[in-house]
């Protein structure tokens, strides 16, 4: 998958869990963590279970915020970008 198509998902997926679309947001993280890195390396990378990493991004699982920050900053790191909150109402 090309970087932009792969930026765009990890966007996507941030977005979705800011604006209160949690689950849509877990599952496209989930889906990109899949078609990227993959959970094993990410576990190896952070220093977790990989099946621990993979129930917070089921349908049931509920990550803390700590863990999913930590998550989405390593992979801002491997993906070379950074997003950002813009407020659109100014």
């Amino acid at each position: 998958k090309s970087a932009g198509f792969r930026r765009a998902l990890l966007k996507e997926a941030v977005g979705c869990m800011i604006t209160g679309d949690v689950e849509t947001g877990k599952s496209v993280l989930r889906k990109y963590i899949n078609g990227t890195i993959g959970f094993v390396k990410l576990g190896e990378q952070l220093g977790r279970s990989p099946k621990v990493l993979m129930r917070m991004f089921s349908a049931k699982g509920n990550p803390q915020a700590k863990n999913l920050f930590e998550i989405v900053a390593y992979l801002q790191k491997i993906e070379k970008t950074v997003l950002r909150v813009v407020d659109r109402a100014a």
